[in-house]
């Protein structure tokens, strides 16, 4: 990206108080919790019902998170790849005393599979993973033990985990301080504002706050800061929704017979559904990376969900650990217009021509 070139898509959310239109109608549970991080809430959680048994975790998750629940329960995998299937309820050997950990991947998956699982195993308990689409209809009509949903992943806020249980069970609370790293990400989230607006603001230097503030936040089972306790219910949640789903659907349309050889979009879920960005497929772990390289070049920042480092905690399945050496997320958002979306369509495109003529 040329140092004069404020344009850029994906990274870290600004503040913007455009975003701020409240309405009679919140979205949030009645009932619920918030943390600091959704992994801090699954583990307060974790550490409230003191399972008797194992936690079960979808092989394609992001292993930080699976690392720090595992402080708190042994875990155990089943399969959960991003190919449009969903999980393979076949693989999910749980029983009386265990907790299962359900998502809801890229917004594309299906309810009434798992609705149906856990009708037939009331003695389970179910948690369901609403991180990538936390206002969706399975979301608001959710019929598990618990849900739980990351909300700093789509919406503007510095942190925030929102715990609920659709059955009305009793919730754990947050306990201790507000993170540090809540603070650090809002200031970074307000320099980043005046970057956009065009004033004297180092990059590197909000962008080290933001790092600094994430590290802190990692895990943390306090409550959310007070900003976004008190902002959250006053979110165009519906708003921001509608227009990352139609930046997400435009980018899929713009991209048909773009893709050569080194990459695939990946598609599908049910009606309605808001698909969590758009994921591509590359055909190899060197594809991945030199596309990531280009697209990071041009100002477009592409996060990877989720790394396995087979030396380390994986999940154990191949197929999994092979896709997230080959996946990346394009960050078409709620921040992104028409043209912002049609660039990251030419620069794909030009990606995927340069490779077919090497």
């Amino acid at each position: 990206m040329r140092p004069d070139d404020r344009r850029e898509v994906g990274s870290e959310f600004h503040w913007d108080p455009a975003v701020i239109a409240p309405t009679q109608d919140s979205p949030l549970p009645q009932r619920c919790e918030l943390f600091a991080t959704g992994c801090g809430a699954l583990s307060t959680l974790l550490r409230h019902l003191a399972p008797r048994g194992r936690l079960h975790v979808p092989s394609f998750f992001c292993m930080g998170v699976a690392e720090a629940l595992s402080a708190d329960v042994p875990i155990t995998w089943y399969r959960h790849l991003p190919d449009g299937r969903g999980p393979r309820l076949t693989t999910l050997h749980a029983g009386p005393g265990d907790v299962v950990l359900a998502q809801n991947l890229f917004g594309r998956d299906e309810q009434e599979p798992w609705d149906a699982w856990m009708r037939a195993r009331p003695g389970v308990t179910v948690v369901e993973d609403h991180s990538h689409d936390p206002f969706s209809d399975w979301a608001m009509a959710s019929t598990a033990p618990y849900a739980v949903a990351s909300l700093r992943k789509t919406l503007p806020l510095p942190d925030g985990g929102l715990l609920w249980s659709p059955r009305g069970l009793d919730l754990p609370a947050p306990s201790g301080p507000e993170s540090p790293g809540a603070h650090l990400k809002l200031a970074a989230m307000l320099l980043k504002d005046a970057w956009l607006g065009g004033r004297p603001v180092p990059r590197d230097g909000f962008r080290a706050l933001q790092q600094r503030g994430e590290n802190a936040l990692l895990g943390s089972a306090g409550p959310a800061s007070t900003l976004t306790a008190t902002v959250l219910p006053l979110l165009d949640v519906a708003g921001l929704r509608a227009a990352s789903t139609r930046n997400a659907y435009a980018l899929i349309e713009a991209l048909a017979g773009r893709a050569g050889q080194e990459w695939r979009v990946l598609t599908g879920g049910p009606g309605g559904a808001a698909p969590f960005r758009v994921q591509l497929l590359c055909a190899s772990s060197a594809a991945r990376d030199a596309l990531l390289a280009h697209l990071a070049g041009e100002g477009i920042f592409a996060p990877v969900h989720w790394r396995q480092d087979r030396g380390g905690l994986w999940s154990g399945d191949e197929a999994a650990a092979d896709l997230a050496d080959r996946i990346l997320t394009v960050p078409v958002d709620h921040r992104c217009g028409p043209g912002d979306v049609r660039r990251v369509a030419e620069v794909l495109g030009a990606f995927a021509s340069a490779r077919a003529t090497v």
